[in-house]
């Protein structure tokens, strides 16, 4: 069974503007904790933690359309993982970000979630400060 942890954040920018951070899969450094830089080659993404340590992702979906950014940790720490943003206008000056992940180990999901709280807090600090 996977463990499954889901946040969420209003936003108070037009959709728009949030999805061209948070949609951008080599920008995540600029707004996820303890990420120092990213690469991004085709659908492979690798981030580096503040620590060194690299993670291989895999990109799943990136639909510009519905704003939706998928995504999978590829590191032999899961078994399998899937992290899913999306950016949904609530009206033309404000949007909610939801921020899922899914992972085996469970504690795995738990983890990042701890960490995506975070991310969530520093997109909302950031297009709020304009």
């Amino acid at each position: 069974m996977y463990g499954s942890i889901r946040h969420h954040r209003v936003i108070r920018r037009p959709a728009a503007d949030v999805w061209a951070l948070v949609g951008d899969p080599a920008r995540l450094h600029e707004w996820f904790p303890g990420i120092e830089s990213c690469s991004v080659d085709g659908t492979t993404r690798v981030i580096t933690l503040g620590s060194g340590m690299q993670m291989p992702e895999e990109i799943v979906t990136l639909d510009h359309v519905q704003r939706r950014f998928q995504y999978r940790i590829t590191a032999p720490l899961f078994r399998t993982h899937l992290g899913t943003i999306d950016v949904i206008e609530l009206d033309p000056g404000s949007c909610v970000v939801v921020y899922a992940t899914d992972a085996d180990p469970r504690t795995m999901a738990l983890t990042i979630g701890g960490g995506t709280a975070g991310a969530l807090d520093e997109v909302a600090r950031q297009m709020e400060a304009g």
